[in-house]
């Protein structure tokens, strides 16, 4: 099972890679990916320390960043919500 894993994952990335290098995409997708992750982490950041909500704290961690960074300032909210569901 395990060699049948790594065999899609390898595949898969060099799928990725022929992607990426023949359509001469550039470096203008590294720029938005990595303003994206700054939004992203600026947006909980904004939720943690505004005072609005005193008692919902969404942490700083790659599932929570990369939550928001797939949704946008929408993932942010349902972070929120989940929290205060949660709570």
């Amino acid at each position: 099972m395990r060699i049948i894993l790594i065999g899609v994952l390898a595949v898969s990335l060099l799928l990725l890679l022929y992607v990426v290098f023949s359509r001469k995409l550039g470096l203008a997708w590294l720029t938005r990916v990595g303003l994206h992750i700054v939004l992203a982490a600026l947006g909980i950041y904004i939720v943690n320390f505004s005072g609005l909500l005193t008692e919902a704290y969404i942490p700083l961690n790659p599932i929570t960043i990369s939550t928001a960074f797939v949704l946008g300032l929408p993932g942010v909210a349902l972070l929120l919500g989940l929290k205060l569901t949660m709570i």
